[in-house]
């Protein structure tokens, strides 16, 4: 019998999939604002409703991001993605089969996305120098880091939600090293797959090392003169007819024989400057019509824009980035960042028009053009774990704290050893972790609060409000019920698959820590009514979560290469699809092997 209880809850997780799935709003406001609604409504107390954010499992997710971003700030994975360039140099498969198990290993004991981060651009200057397509290197590390991630208990945050919720309901807590009997199958059967069929299945992407021809921009550039009778002269760029009517973009002012790059919106043009602008055929149409300017054509892109003291660079918004659902106006990214966007791969599609009033999306990869010597700043922003963007350019390197990599890995290890001992909880050794790294000075408190995502953290404490509201309504067991009641008769092993399978696809549309959280209850509560272990059902749930390959938007590392790699969406698709019937077939047959009921 459904009561207004289960209806509100029914509704509010209908409501949850539809926005987690579609993104119209930000994933944590979601959750919070299903928080408020499930307290306004009485189905949880105010303390239920915000008890996620003191709940074990977002605090240690919280604290391994501090440790994750310590882990890359010592660049101690830099050697190693150095040799795997040098590597692609000599055999091609060779290097794909060590990049796979590094990056794999090395995911399995931190965050996936600043491994990722890392071996993009190491990638992306190994495909230049050897001719190889730089398609082919990107879907195998993405995948190859969520293969390592499901090897350990703190290889993904998905892991340690999961198994926190199995704590709070009297369970044990998943050990440190409990999934690693199934993870390294996966991880075996994956590297297998992707070294025989999959990398053959994607398709070879041309790549451009020359970031003008990539971008298209050849046809995007030109030259203008203002003359006397100019409607810009005397006003600044900022509110010049140019820029307020014609939307255009001025890189540079030539004046008397001195270059003004990339100069500032409070420039007063004067008669006789020579603007460089960037804008499409139409607006140059437009520009020839305005009386007081003339125009010079014929421009070589590169000849003009690549200075001593200008490079280009590609970016890639990050997933949770602050960017999302903002434009570049709104950004004001120049004035706030020190570069110009001169255009957007948005979704698999090349913009170059109306590049201010496009709203950014996780994936995104920007064109950036900026001074030489401000790339040390945009570095910095990616060390110190500013949410912004991800730079997928060989330009510059970011300043690592090479000193710091014995007390960071000393700290790495000893919470393993502690965690896997069960002489501390993994909330607490990560904790101490933590504490140990900023006084040893391997990352400051500062650069810890910025570390954290706090977009994930707030998604957490949010999302396990609908768990609760689900257990405490009776919505768990109305839906546990009707599971039951569709595959329960083969038995509780028909029942990891459905569950493998239906989070599998889930997590293709939505966050993987929101699906964990929604279907959790779900498992627990079929136990319950089929008297068995509810482990192997949970272990379904979190193997399927952190093992999303058919879609670019299913897990952040393939958002993360969706623009760099020049993919199209179909072509997770046709990679991704048998790899998650593999893994989905694997779960169904091992798990109950590996965690009996």
């Amino acid at each position: 019998m459904i009561t207004f209880e289960i209806g509100v809850v029914l509704v509010v997780l209908l409501l949850a999939i539809v926005l987690f799935a579609t993104e119209k709003l930000p994933v944590d406001l979601v959750a919070i604002f299903l928080m408020a609604v499930l307290i306004l409504f009485g189905i949880v107390t105010p303390t239920e409703g915000v008890s996620g954010f003191s709940n074990s499992a977002t605090i240690t997710v919280a604290a391994m991001f501090v440790l994750s971003s310590a882990f890359y700030r010592s660049g101690a994975v830099v050697k190693l993605g150095e040799l795997m360039s040098r590597l692609f140099k000599y055999n091609f498969w060779l290097a794909i089969f060590c990049l796979m198990l590094v990056v794999g290993f090395v995911s399995a004991f931190i965050n996936n996305t600043p491994v990722v981060a890392l071996f993009i651009p190491i990638l992306a200057s190994a495909a230049a120098t050897t001719n190889k397509s730089l398609s082919k290197m990107l879907m195998p590390l993405s995948f190859a880091s969520m293969f390592g991630g499901v090897c350990t208990l703190i290889g993904t945050s998905t892991n340690i939600l999961v198994s926190e919720i199995a704590a709070d309901h009297g369970m044990q807590p998943f050990g440190m090293f409990e999934m690693s009997k199934l993870g390294l199958i996966f991880f075996v059967a994956g590297i297998a797959y992707m070294m025989i069929a999959g990398i053959h299945l994607i398709p070879k992407r041309k790549t451009e090392s020359d970031l003008v021809k990539k971008f298209g921009m050849g046809e995007y550039l030109t030259e203008i003169v203002l003359f006397a009778n100019a409607p810009s002269v005397g006003k600044s760029i900022k509110d010049s007819p140019l820029k307020n009517l014609l939307e255009i973009d001025i890189l540079e002012v030539k004046r008397g024989g001195v270059k003004y790059v990339m100069p500032s919106e409070k420039m007063v043009l004067h008669e006789g400057d020579i603007l460089l602008v960037r804008c499409n055929v139409e607006k140059i149409k437009k520009l020839q019509e305005r009386e007081g300017i003339g125009l010079k054509a014929n421009l070589k892109f590169q000849d003009e824009i690549e200075h001593d003291d200008l490079v280009l660079f590609e970016a890639v918004i990050a997933p949770n980035s602050q960017f999302e659902g903002k434009t570049i106006k709104q950004i004001d990214f120049k004035r706030n960042y020190g570069g110009t966007v001169l255009a957007i791969r948005h979704r698999g599609e090349l913009m170059r028009e109306k590049v201010a009033g496009t709203v950014l999306r996780s994936g995104d990869t920007l064109l950036i053009e900026a001074h030489k010597d401000h790339i040390n700043f945009f570095r910095q922003l990616e060390l110190q774990g500013k949410n912004t963007f991800l730079i997928v350019s060989q330009v510059g390197l970011p300043k690592y704290k090479r000193e710091k990599i014995i007390p960071v890995l000393l700290t790495f290890i000893s919470i393993i050893v502690l965690a896997s001992l069960n002489v501390l909880p993994i909330m607490v050794a990560a904790l101490i972790g933590c504490v140990f790294l900023v006084i040893t000075k391997s990352i400051t408190m500062e650069d810890a609060y910025k570390a954290i995502d706090w977009k994930v953290v707030f998604l957490l404490a949010g999302a396990m409000s609908l768990g609760v509201a689900m257990e405490r309504s009776g919505a768990a067991d109305l839906l546990s019920s009707s599971l039951i009641g569709l595959v329960g008769s083969m038995g509780p092993t028909a029942i990891v698959s459905v569950l493998f399978i239906f989070t599998s696809l889930l997590t293709g549309v939505m966050s993987n820590n929101a699906s964990a959280v929604l279907l959790t209850p779900i498992a627990i509560a079929t136990a319950v009514s089929m008297e068995v272990d509810a482990r192997p059902f949970l272990m379904a749930i979190t193997f399927a979560a952190s093992s999303s390959f058919m879609t670019p938007v299913g897990y952040q590392t393939n958002t993360m290469i969706y623009g760099a790699g020049n993919y199209k969406f179909m072509d997770f698709v046709k990679v991704g699809t048998p790899l998650n019937i593999i893994f989905w077939i694997i779960a169904t047959f091992m798990i109950p092997v590996l965690f009996p009921f």
